[in-house]
């Protein structure tokens, strides 16, 4: 199991990691070794999340979802192919932590009444300002 928060975890299973060639300039190792990580993680199927954090979890991964409902990341910043996954899954971790955040619902409140009243209040003082730069001579 791999723990996001106190409450909830995710189990190792629901991870698919495929290894690819690292794009890039790489030396001698480039065209060898397949290094870069592409980490798969089936979210309208798991069972590990309740459905409120799969929705916010869609929402947060925006591109990086299929529209079959896969969570694709893909990690390459490494020349090691350990440093990657571990990568991708912390990017997971993290990604999905954020949507365990339930957001808060926001209140409306009115507009003070002196706040309304400096805003007017300003305006008729800049209104005289511009009354007074006008010359008199419209005869």
């Amino acid at each position: 199991m791999i723990p996001i928060t106190p409450h909830l975890a995710i189990d190792e299973n629901e991870i698919e990691e495929r290894f690819i060639r690292s794009p890039g300039p790489g030396g001698q190792n480039v065209n060898k070794v397949s290094s870069a990580v592409q980490l798969r993680f089936d979210v309208g199927a798991s069972p590990s999340l309740p459905q409120p954090v799969r929705e916010r979890l869609a929402t947060l991964a925006g591109r990086r979802l299929s529209r079959d409902g896969i969570l694709m990341i893909t990690a390459n910043a490494h020349r090691s192919q350990e440093r990657n996954r571990a990568e991708a899954l912390e990017r997971l971790v993290e990604l999905i932590r954020q949507a365990s955040i339930v957001p808060r619902t926001r209140r409306a409140t009115k507009v003070p009444r002196s706040a309304k009243r400096h805003r007017l209040d300003s305006k008729t003082h800049r209104g005289t300002i511009k009354k007074l730069r006008r010359s008199d001579t419209h005869d």
